[in-house]
């Protein structure tokens, strides 16, 4: 992965969206939150040099004049957010669509992850990272700043999916390191009860939790013809079968699998969305936010 993987064109609609937590919002939803971090607050803190994604409002346009460099006026908030950002490295993330084949859901993972933590960037907000399951699992500590977004995606993109999710152990090392009042993002495909059984228990836990699931189009529409060949790439158990056969049944069992996570998840208070890898990167995190989506 790039050390900046975002399109412009996503990267200019992620000044749309603000993280927050529900605490901060009073429970009506995932708006700017009130921090002591510096940000788009009103108390003025300090001038930085512009970034793209920056909104051009903030430019203080004298202070261009003066010095034929664009600044933007950083400001105070009350309370900083910690950002905990979980991403499925098992292997069952390295799916891809047959019309896309170099596209995985990890990438997409990586790339969502990417465009979280510009936003945490830019309101000044501390981010920590952690990958299950693959080889080497990754945890970086939380902390703020371009050097800490550039370390997660180098780390990033020295993951390569593999193996099963991890044995609790694992797991509850991750876990145990995340604070009461984080924000916890988790994005996989769910295909492992792990996966969902840690949603669960940090949400029990009192953690604000968000839970996005990647999925690829041609899970989501079966498309296939013909006999075909099935493997999971976990166990790397096989099935043959007619396509058309087993379509209509997968797609019900898919379906259902699909609607009990969503359940599940709200009955612990845990926001939930899907996101496929034929759709605009940033369109979950819009579902997410709340934001208007963007149709290609």
């Amino acid at each position: 992965m790039a050390i900046d993987p975002i399109p412009a064109e996503v990267r200019a609609r992620l000044r749309e969206l603000r993280l927050g937590t529900r605490r901060d919002a009073g429970g009506a939803g995932l708006g700017q939150h009130a921090s002591r971090s510096r940000g788009a607050g009103l108390e003025f803190a300090q001038y930085r040099a512009y970034e793209p994604g920056d909104e051009p409002r903030r430019i203080d346009w004298k202070l261009y004049g003066r010095s034929d460099r664009y600044f933007v006026r950083d400001a105070e908030r009350d309370s900083p957010l910690e950002l905990w950002l979980l991403i499925d490295a098992t292997a069952s993330m390295q799916q891809a669509d047959g019309a896309r084949p170099a596209y995985r859901k990890f990438d997409a993972g990586c790339l969502l992850a990417a465009c979280v933590i510009e936003l945490a960037l830019r309101q000044g907000d501390a981010f920590a990272l952690a990958t299950l399951g693959a080889a080497t699992p990754l945890l970086l500590a939380p902390a703020a700043g371009a050097r800490q977004r550039d370390r997660c995606l180098i780390e990033l993109s020295r993951i390569d999916p593999a193996g099963r999710w991890p044995a609790n152990g694992q797991a509850r090392q991750v876990t145990a390191r995340i604070p009461a009042h984080a924000l916890v993002l988790l994005l996989s495909d769910f295909f492992d009860a792990g996966a969902v059984e840690l949603a669960h228990r940090l949400a029990d836990a009192g953690r604000e939790v968000l839970t996005l699931q990647l999925l690829t189009a041609d899970e989501r529409d079966f498309p296939f013809h013909g006999g075909r060949r099935f493997i999971d790439p976990e166990s790397n158990a096989q099935r043959h079968a007619e396509a058309a056969a087993v379509r209509e049944r997968f797609l019900a069992d898919f379906g259902a699998a699909r609607t009990a996570l969503a359940r599940g998840c709200a009955a612990r208070g845990i926001r939930h969305t899907e996101g496929f890898l034929d759709e605009p990167v940033d369109a979950p995190l819009r579902r997410l936010f709340g934001a208007p989506e963007v149709r290609r």
